[in-house]
Order: structure tokens, then C-alpha cells, then sequence
């Protein structure tokens, strides 16, 4: 494996079974690549299928051994999460990894999901709230650590509660922020619950900091034709090696928290430049809005009353 200036030392996974969202390209490309490398049997579950047609192509090339399934998986969609979650179950393998990664960004209007959430609500949040929930019996049989990847923009804010959709008043960028609080809070009653209920799951989060991936491009399907200023800039930055990180060391918080042996449940992991935007991977504090651990409950509750669905 060719290290990078900040990598870091994965175990070996032979044996291993991991599930990683959006690993058609960006981090979770990168993630899913590192996982095959090390060893383990990745299963990329994907929106678009001729995308992870190419992912599968290019991680092999660079990784002949590679043990890949490409999955079909729509995170706006609760009804392809449980058709993906059943198929997953009749096989019945357990799961020894889940990374939660796959996300959408700040749609320049207010778009909604197939079930009628707000649509980064809907996916970075409710859709993998609803996969792990789906997942959970091979989480348990797997003893799995569970990462779900937050973002910096957790860093500040609160969630609306009075309207979790935005209905009344649309800002992209505040509801993005309200979708990765929602989830990294998520992740940390996750962990709570699984050490009360002895359910046997390593749970914690992390961030990749800042970086110029596929999330602030050009995304057509969100009605986004052409990059943000703001991801030009970020990858200018990029390129010099200034302030922010790059795609190849925005994947390792993910992977530090999915599979170091040191990696603690409930534990939060990101850049450790200033900022938390670059650098090295490690541990860090939580920030504010992810300390609550009363929002974190009401959030679990409000989330299996919006999806239906119940951790047992």
C-alpha cells in the first residue's frame, strides 16, 4: 500500500465484512479502497449503479485481490433501504464494519426525499438511521464497530426542532448543518444504547474535515450545474497544501475510527490541524451541539417515529 504523509496503520481485515455508503467516489471511494487492501470483503451499496460499476473497476486495478459486491441503495428512499437491508439479512452474514459516509449537500433549493423529509434530513440523517437499523441483527452477530462520518459544520448550530423539514423557511446550509448534528448525535446514542443493552457494537463518529470532494461539485441531480465558489476555492487550497486536506486525508478519520484497535466507543475522530479542517488524523472533543446527550435521546426517539422503525 503507497502511505501518504498522513496515513495511517490499518489492521489486517481478512475475514472481515464491511458495508460503506457512498463509496462510488470521494472519501467513500477512498475509504472502501483502503478497507479491499487491508483485506476485507466490502460491500458498496450505491445509488448509481454505473458509477459503482467504475468504482469496483478502479479499486480493482489498483488492488487485484480485492473481495467487492456492489449493491443497490437509495438513502432518500426508505423503501430501498429496506429492500437492501432484507436482501442483506436473507443472506445473513455478519457485518464487522459500517460506515456511514454517503451524504448530499446543500441543494440549492428545497427538495424532498420519496418519503416527503427535506431531503438532506431525509438522507445524510434518516436514511442511515433506517440502514443501521435494518442492519443491526449482523451488526450484533459481527461484534461491529458502527462509524458515521459528521461533518465540520457540526460544529455550531442546533437542530430545529420546531421544524425538522424545513417547510417553513428554507436555508440549505442550516439544514445541512442541522442533517450532520442530527447524525453525529445519532452515532453517539448508538453508542450509549449498545453499551446498556450489551448489544456488542462499537459506535462513534467522525469528520473529514474540509476538502475538495464530489459533495460541494457539480451535482445535476440536485439541480447544482456547476461547482460552488466555495469548492474552487477549497481546492486551490488543496492543491498548495494550504489550510485544508485532501481527498486521500479526509478518508482517514472514518478509517481511524472504524478499525484501530485504540478506537474508542462513543469517541469522535477528525483532522488535527487548527480548525479541525486538515492534517493528521486523531481523536478529538466534542463539539458543543454534539455534547447534549438529552437532544441525542429525543433525536433517536423522533428518528424511529419518522422511519417506523425500532433498534431491537
Amino acid at each position: 500500500m503507497t502511505r501518504t504523509k498522513y496515513d495511517i496503520k490499518i489492521p489486517d481485515l481478512s475475514g472481515k465484512r464491511a458495508v460503506v455508503t457512498g463509496a462510488s467516489d470521494g472519501i467513500g471511494f477512498g475509504i472502501a479502497s483502503a478497507l479491499a487492501c487491508a483485506g476485507a470483503e466490502v460491500i458498496m451499496p450505491v445509488r448509481n449503479p454505473r458509477k459503482g460499476e467504475a468504482a469496483v473497476a478502479a479499486i480493482r486495478d489498483q488492488h487485484w485481490h480485492a473481495k467487492l459486491s456492489l449493491e443497490t441503495l437509495d438513502l432518500s428512499s426508505l423503501s430501498s433501504v429496506v429492500a437492501f437491508g432484507d436482501r442483506m439479512r436473507a443472506d445473513g452474514a455478519p457485518i464487522h464494519l459500517l460506515i456511514n459516509n454517503a451524504g448530499v449537500m446543500t441543494p440549492p433549493d428545497r427538495q424532498t426525499t420519496a418519503d416527503g423529509f427535506e431531503i438532506q434530513f431525509g438522507t445524510n440523517h434518516l436514511g442511515h438511521v433506517a440502514l443501521t437499523a435494518h442492519l443491526l441483527p449482523l451488526l450484533k452477530a459481527g461484534h461491529a464497530h458502527v462509524t458515521s462520518q459528521t461533518s465540520v459544520a457540526a460544529r455550531s448550530g442546533a437542530i430545529n426542532w420546531d421544524d425538522l423539514n424545513w417547510e417553513r423557511s428554507y436555508d440549505g446550509m442550516r439544514a445541512y448543518r442541522q442533517s450532520k448534528i442530527a447524525f453525529g448525535l445519532f452515532g453517539l446514542e448508538l453508542s450509549r444504547r449498545s453499551h446498556a443493552g450489551g448489544w456488542g457494537i462499537t459506535s462513534n463518529i467522525s469528520h473529514p474535515g474540509v476538502a475538495p470532494t464530489s459533495l460541494l461539485a457539480a451535482r445535476p441531480e440536485i439541480d447544482r450545474p456547476d461547482d460552488t465558489a466555495g469548492v474552487r476555492i477549497i481546492r486551490w487550497l488543496s492543491e498548495r497544501g494550504l489550510v485544508v486536506g485532501t481527498v486521500e486525508s479526509a478518508k482517514l478519520p472514518a478509517l481511524l475510527a472504524a478499525t484501530s484497535p485504540q478506537a474508542q466507543n462513543g469517541g469522535f475522530y477528525g483532522p488535527q490541524w487548527p480548525g479541525n479542517v486538515g492534517g493528521p488524523a486523531g481523536a478529538q472533543k466534542l463539539w458543543k451541539p454534539l455534547r447534549d446527550n438529552e437532544s441525542a435521546s429525543r433525536i433517536w426517539t423522533v428518528s424511529e417515529e419518522l422511519t417506523g422503525l425500532t433498534f431491537t
